[in-house]
């Protein structure tokens, strides 16, 4: 079992849950143990479905650059070369055969809304908020989400998120397609395993074959673009509009930007 990662196995269900609490912050390592679980679940015939869930009171509230296992420090910038090995490994998450549920019983920000686009399917509650907040960090989206967001929403919904910046919560996130279903915040996971449940009452093979037509070349897709995100980052998080936007968002009030 992987440090921040609890592993569950329920009939034909496997669970993948992040036990990095409060905000389940997302590094280079933990993308590989995730991927390394589900590898493991979709080589086993007898798991049909899979569970993507977290403890605490984020589902995932955004990307630890600076985390284990890349040799990034305190000084990594925002798509410098951990940057870029965390995105990359996230295209590991879109190879995977199995179907996924998400569980998204709270924040789901920045590299967290990353994450959340793993799963074909979300149940989130009222308590949960999905953000694509990098507009107003003065930054470039990351994690794949330039081809992750208009294959879920169109083109037109993508760039409202994107360029909006806005903090959806549960219910709104269902009304534009970020999330599929909403329920009461303690049924989150359960509604999650009984969608998971019904997947899995399907033969596995057909399962495999479905989800790996549905997201033909996703993982690819998502490496290559992440190769555009993080390079774009990197000059953005230069600039004093991304400074101005860290600071702003930290002080809770409109930033004063100047295209700089």
């Amino acid at each position: 079992m992987a440090d921040g990662l609890r592993v569950e196995i329920h009939g034909n269900v496997g669970a993948v849950i992040m036990d990095r609490p409060p905000h389940n912050f997302l590094n280079f390592k933990q993308i590989h143990d995730i991927a390394d679980a589900l590898d493991e679940m979709q080589n086993d015939m007898s798991i049909r479905c899979a569970v993507l869930a977290a403890d605490g009171r984020s589902f995932c509230a955004g990307a630890d650059f600076a985390g284990d296992g890349v040799g990034g420090g305190d000084d990594e910038v925002v798509g410098g070369d951990a940057t870029l090995a965390l995105y990359q490994g996230s295209g590991r998450l879109f190879d995977v055969t199995i179907p996924i549920v998400g569980a998204i019983h709270g924040p789901a920000v920045g590299g967290g809304l990353g994450l959340a686009m793993v799963p074909d399917i979300r149940i989130t509650c009222p308590d949960a908020r999905f953000s694509a907040n990098f507009a107003s960090l003065g930054i470039h989206q990351g994690f794949g989400m330039s081809v992750t967001l208009p294959r879920l929403l169109g083109p037109s919904r993508a760039a409202q998120v994107l360029y909006s910046a806005k903090r959806y919560k549960g219910e709104e996130a269902v009304g534009i397609g970020l999330a599929d279903e909403c329920v009461p915040n303690e049924q989150v996971r359960d509604r999650a395993f009984e969608v998971a449940e019904e997947i899995a009452g399907n033969a596995p093979l057909a399962l495999r074959a479905i989800k790996s037509t549905l997201r033909h070349g996703l993982g690819d897709e998502v490496r290559e673009i992440t190769q555009r995100e993080a390079r774009i980052q990197a000059e953005l998080s230069a600039t004093d509009d991304a400074k101005e936007g860290i600071a702003s968002v930290g002080e809770r009030r409109p930033g004063n930007f100047t295209g700089k």
